[in-house]
């Protein structure tokens, strides 16, 4: 079934191609962009998103591209950069990407109260939501994002209906598929005739990826760290331009191989220093074997390997695993650190190649500074497992905005798996055989250990008693969940016997002017 439906696919894609050469291409090549005519006959997954939304009918997709495509030239979409953009819209903030919804998807953000309806910086504006628009698109290739009109403190002179047509349109011809959903909050019940117009120009099956929001539900969508303080949040991000927001995911300290900002003695000197802090948390007998394999002087024994593999497997209780196409990853979406008064412990991120070829992977954050990742750039044989070390930099502080990024590709068998060899693996992989994942930081703000907390004398933890730590770990991260969420029910409560209580009191004061007027 699968082999059958990729097939079918395939002979879609061709198929477009071929008829937007012969029908298209040949008498309007001067309406296009060469550069987009070149990407449509190599980017399959562009080809794909146009088919998407178009059901697969190919003339209907051939329309669309051909709409798509004069919008891009008449927008210089390929060309368009910073200097492209007048400063002042770039530092007034009222569009920019920043932040994860609960999905993992991207926000898009479109703050309406600092838009003024002015038809002299119209183009301006739709040059600023191409702009970001096409710099997410060309990094992310496909994943959608989420739309946050934030409609808050806004009056009568931002209604634009222009604009928010062609924010429509952008992900309704230009962008197709990557609207993951539009989250509308706090829309004054002056726009609730302008949003019904606005329904008409999604369509009935895009209208259900409209969601309204008020403080008191926006958190079913986004969680309280994404959230700024007006939307009832915690996100202490403020907008400020230069440089340009962007929370991209950056190579972290301690690359496997040789460091390009780091000589070789402070290289021996991490490699020492994190060589004592292992050595402190495992027995005497594992010290000969650890520090044999440091010095490498001595090879260390078959049967010394096989007693700190069982040792690690008592150690490595996964809390949860994301099952992905090349590669399982433990933890499945946060990565939990300890906030104890000695600072911040080590977390570990497993691996598991579930592929027939060797997998290389990659370990990106959002706070490159911070972190120390070991190995940060290597590669999986099929079948192995690789542990994965985390641990913040020179005592600095873990932060839940914090995020990571595991990218996974396979690998020829005759590929070499050195640096030189990854490095240029990396620059040639398309983009579109990459892997990805992310993970979130998570701070236990108690004392006890995790499974996935490298803690003293873990090592001599029984198989047994680690699963009963596992086990209880677990209750206590469901019973904090379940205490947010009533924490969560109470306050709404609250603002809704507020809310009544006032619209009480209105009525009440009415009645008595009525009565005595």
């Amino acid at each position: 079934m699968a082999e059958h439906h990729a097939q079918n696919k395939a002979r879609l894609i061709s198929e477009t191609r071929r008829r937007f050469e012969a029908e298209y291409v040949t008498d309007k090549s001067d309406k296009y962009d060469p550069r987009d005519v070149e990407r449509l006959q190599q980017d399959d997954n562009w080809i794909e998103s146009y088919l998407y939304w178009r059901h697969n009918v190919i003339d209907e997709t051939l329309k669309m591209l051909d709409e798509s495509f004069q919008w891009r030239k008449e927008m210089t979409v390929n060309d368009l950069t910073e200097s492209s953009i007048p400063r002042w819209l770039l530092e007034i903030g009222g569009i920019y990407l920043h932040g994860y919804d609960k999905e993992g998807n991207k926000l898009f953000w479109i703050r309406v109260k600092y838009h003024v309806k002015d038809h002299k910086t119209m183009l301006d504006k739709k040059k600023l939501i191409a702009f970001w628009l096409e710099r997410y698109a060309r990094r992310e290739n496909g994943k959608p994002v989420t739309v946050m009109f934030d409609l808050s403190e806004t009056g009568i002179n931002s209604i634009d209906m222009e604009f928010v047509r062609f924010i429509i349109n952008c992900f309704k011809v230009y962008y197709p598929k990557y609207l993951s959903k539009m989250v509308i909050f706090d829309m004054p019940w002056i726009m609730n005739a302008a949003f019904k117009i606005v329904k008409t120009w999604l369509g009935p099956e895009a209208v259900s990826l409209l969601k309204f929001a008020s403080k008191s539900d926006i958190q079913d969508y986004v969680s309280v760290e994404y959230l700024p303080p007006h939307m009832g949040g915690t996100d202490p991000f403020k907008y400020s331009y230069p440089p340009l927001v962007d929370d991209d995911f950056q190579t972290p300290l301690c690359e496997n191989g040789p460091i390009a900002s780091e000589d070789e003695a402070s290289s021996k000197e991490d490699i020492e220093s994190d060589g004592k802090e292992i050595l402190e948390a495992i027995s005497n007998e594992e010290q000969t074997a650890l520090l044999k394999k440091i010095n490498l002087t001595e090879p260390t024994s078959k049967a010394e390997e096989h007693e700190k593999d069982s040792k690690m497997k008592a150690f490595k209780k996964p809390l949860s695993v994301f099952k992905g196409p090349l590669l399982h990853i433990s933890p499945a979406e946060e990565l939990y650190f300890g906030n104890t008064e000695s600072g911040e412990k080590k977390t570990l991120i497993v691996l598991t190649n579930v592929t027939k070829n060797i997998v290389a992977f990659k370990v990106r954050t959002t706070a490159p500074e911070k972190y120390r990742v070991k190995p940060s750039n290597s590669s999986c044989d099929p079948g192995a497992s690789v542990d994965i070390v985390v641990s913040p930099h020179g005592g600095l502080t873990v932060s839940a905005q914090d995020r990571f990024l595991i990218m996974a590709a396979e690998m020829e068998q005759s590929s070499g798996t050195g640096p030189a060899e990854l490095t240029q693996f990396w620059k040639e992989v398309p983009r579109n055989k990459v892997m990805e994942h992310r993970l979130r930081c998570h701070i236990v703000e108690s004392s006890k250990p995790t499974t996935l907390t490298l803690k003293d004398n873990a090592f001599n933890i029984s198989d047994k008693t680690g699963a009963d730590i596992y086990l209880q770990l677990n209750r206590l991260l469901e019973s904090n969940r379940k205490l947010e969420d009533q924490v969560q029910r109470c306050i709404w409560f609250q603002q809704l016997m507020l809310s009544l209580t006032v619209i009480l009191l209105a009525f009440v004061a009415s009645f008595f002017y009525l009565l005595y007027s």
